[in-house]
């Protein structure tokens, strides 16, 4: 009985007492071009399958599903402001800079490898770059920053306040 009456007084804290902020108009923008990004990858994916040989096709577009996976995930969590979107932006920024190296080493001399510089430079390192500066960007920018609930106090995940506890630091 005194287990009950003793749980009744203490309260938790967790990520449910959080509500996420409204995305600035910069993240609502750079959320569109990386899910635009992602979706415009799954024509190009059906190009590579019709037009490599099966192991090469096989290979690119396993690495693109993966890219446009990635940047849907990060542009879908920075339009709605959710803090989650530093750990998808981070794989994106791998895949794109990988993707940009394998294509420049296995392109032919000539037009191929012009081809895989003009995509490299134009295309997957600036929106590489892009994702690398939302993945370390400060946690003061408005993305992903929660404020607390109403009616809820000191904000802490996991955190008991109450008779018998101390809280943690």
């Amino acid at each position: 009985m005194s287990l009950i009456a003793f749980e009744h007084r203490a309260r938790v804290f967790s990520e449910t007492d959080f509500v996420p902020t409204r995305p600035s108009r910069a993240h609502r923008w750079q959320g569109r071009l990386l899910k635009g990004a992602g979706l415009v990858l799954l024509p190009w994916m059906g190009y590579l399958a019709a037009t490599l040989p099966t192991t090469e096709a096989v290979a690119w577009v396993t690495l693109d599903s993966f890219e446009a996976l990635a940047l849907t995930a990060a542009g879908a969590s920075l339009v709605r402001a959710d803090g989650r979107h530093r750990f998808p932006v981070a794989v994106a920024a791998v895949l794109l800079v990988a993707d940009a190296c394998a294509d420049l080493a296995t392109a032919a001399p000539g037009q191929e490898t012009a081809l895989a510089l003009a995509m490299a430079a134009a295309v997957e390192i600036p929106l590489a770059v892009l994702c690398a500066t939302l993945a370390v960007g400060s946690r003061e920018s408005g993305v992903g920053s929660r404020q607390p609930a109403a009616g809820s106090r000191e904000p802490g995940v996991g955190r008991r306040v109450g008779r018998g506890f101390r809280p943690v630091t």
